[in-house]
């Protein structure tokens, strides 16, 4: 079973940085398109960086210029470094993986998501 661990959440203050981290494990044959999400209270989930694994990029537009997605396959980990936050980036932040696993004799499709991680901007 694949499974994402994020770390690196905190509380930083409003022109702070954090770099948050996503390890998958698992029994994996290859990771596609991997990105990151966050859901702040009260508000739906949205897509705030993506990255294919070709290395192609999307953010959203709010954050442009200041996050920055990557990835490192050799360690099957992604990451979204976070400058110039500001308190409407506060947020629990989920990772997201696609692409295919071993199961038993089987290769299969998974999509799975991390548990979250807390990212609070204020002064």
């Amino acid at each position: 079973q694949v499974q994402l661990v994020e770390s690196g959440g905190g509380l930083v203050q409003p022109g702070g940085s954090l770099r948050l981290s996503c390890a998958v494990s698992g029994s994996i044959l290859r990771i596609d398109a991997m990105g990151w999400h966050r859901q702040a209270p009260g508000k739906q989930r949205e897509l705030v960086a993506a990255i294919t694994g070709a290395g192609v990029t999307n953010y959203l537009d709010s954050v442009k210029g200041r996050f920055t997605i990557s990835r490192d396959n050799a360690k099957n980990t992604v990451y979204l470094q976070m400058n110039s936050l500001k308190p409407e980036d506060t947020a629990v932040y989920y990772c997201n993986a696609g692409g295919r696993d071993y199961s038993g004799a089987y290769i299969r499709t998974f999509d799975s998501w991390g548990q979250g991680t807390q990212v609070t901007v204020s002064s």
